[in-house]
């Protein structure tokens, strides 16, 4: 067993822990971390396979922006995680119904697709007619084929992505309780003579003079 051979073992076992950890975990927050741990392993693999272009894209796309958001979502979110765990039980035999369906639908899919394929080979350098070697660029070849043939799946990938981020957005917008804010519009219609009043209240004690003349005065009868 050669070195890349065991740094792809290596990677594809931490790769399954922390994918087992995001649903396994007790805390959101710390499945999100154990999620930015997998696509990162899986860059790692993308290296390894000599395609450089879709391990920066997943660092760059997922690992610095996405995963920075979801983050941020489910810190601003207070989830309650024992609120969470009520009904857990109750709801478990359905929950691994659905993903063992799942689990054997993806499993039948990727071996049959798998199947019958021949190992991957290293692109043959483009010669033109002059006999001149034209520079090969992946990333552009892969460029034109999302952009021509796989044109629809990404607009809809977007979509999704659009509609994900929309409702991200209005989870964290929602009305709270506990909630200081202020609206802006009230603070800016808002007149002196409406904040302050203006009370006259009869004195509850009296003045000093008054008080100095009472005492001189019982001094005098005394």
């Amino acid at each position: 067993m050669d070195a890349k051979t065991g740094f792809f073992y290596l990677f594809s076992v931490v790769l399954l822990f922390a994918a087992f950890r995001v649903i396994t975990a007790r805390n959101p927050v710390h499945a999100v971390l154990y999620l930015i741990l997998t696509f990162s392993q899986a860059a790692a693999v993308w290296l390894l396979l000599k395609a450089e272009f879709l391990a920066i894209a997943l660092v760059l796309v997922y690992l610095g922006a996405v995963m920075v958001l979801f983050l941020f979502v489910v810190m601003m979110l207070d989830i309650r995680i024992d609120a969470l765990r009520q009904g857990f039980w109750k709801h478990f035999p359905l929950a691994a119904f659905v993903g063992a369906m799942i689990a054997f639908e993806m499993a039948l899919v990727l071996m049959g697709g798998f199947r019958g394929m021949d190992e991957p080979k290293a692109v043959a350098a483009v010669v033109d007619a002059a006999g001149q070697v034209v520079p090969y660029s992946n990333t552009k070849v892969l460029g034109k084929l999302l952009y021509t043939e796989y044109l629809y799946p990404v607009e809809i990938a977007a979509v999704i992505l659009l509609v994900a981020m929309v409702a991200a957005i209005a989870l964290t917008l929602r009305k709270r309780k506990d909630s200081k804010a202020i609206n802006p519009a009230q603070q800016i219609r808002v007149r002196a003579q409406d904040r302050v009043e203006l009370v006259k209240l009869a004195a509850t004690r009296k003045a000093e003079p008054e008080v100095a003349a009472e005492a001189a005065a019982e001094e005098k009868k005394a």
